[in-house]
């Protein structure tokens, strides 16, 4: 029994000495998806092939995280070439003018345990606006690989189009203002 219990407090030890510092995306291990909807009858979805997140924490269930994130916009694709196109084009994201998308934010509070409000700072299309999502901590674990400890989120939301003024002569009824995101990932120090 005594030596469970020091094996436990081993463990919760280096639990929190793995938390603290700098975290980087592991990208074979991440995505960054959208969603929006079509003449109001079916949906599209993309995603952004080129991207980097850093995470900063000193507490082991990540609830003081500091994250930035940076998109490579051309980047963007939904599996059909003339839309990517198209969205690359300044009827929408602009990307020759408006080259990256970026985030700057923190955990802003606890929904439950693992559980997070993320908000900060979204600049898109050259436009910044304050922007909450929902962030999930999956926990840390040592990857069986790296003998490296590796931390898992998934950050789900949503954003309006029309707030950084990405394609303003489309109606809603022929694209929807609200854009569905989703991304996870692995993260190690």
């Amino acid at each position: 029994m005594k030596k469970l219990s020091l094996l436990l407090v081993f463990a919760a030890l280096q639990t929190a000495v793995f938390a603290q510092g700098a975290w980087k995306l592991d990208k074979m291990h991440a995505h960054l998806k959208f969603t929006v909807s079509h003449l109001s009858v079916s949906d599209v979805d993309g995603n952004f092939t080129d991207f980097d997140v850093t995470i900063n924490t000193n507490k082991a269930d990540f609830s003081d995280a500091r994250f930035a994130l940076t998109i490579k916009a051309a980047s963007v694709n939904t599996g059909v070439d003339m839309r990517d196109n198209d969205l690359r084009s300044d009827h929408f994201f602009n990307v020759a003018t408006y080259p990256t998308i970026t985030f700057t934010g923190a955990v802003a509070g606890v929904t439950s345990p693992g559980h997070y409000k993320l908000s900060g700072n979204l600049t898109m299309h050259g436009v910044t606006k304050p922007v909450t999502m929902d962030l999930w901590y999956r926990g840390t674990i040592t990857n069986p690989m790296t003998k490296a400890p590796d931390a898992g989120f998934k950050l789900t939301g949503t954003l309006k189009r029309s707030d950084f003024g990405i394609a303003p002569s489309y109606p809603a009824a022929m694209i929807g203002d609200d854009i569905a995101i989703e991304a996870g990932g692995e993260f190690h120090q």
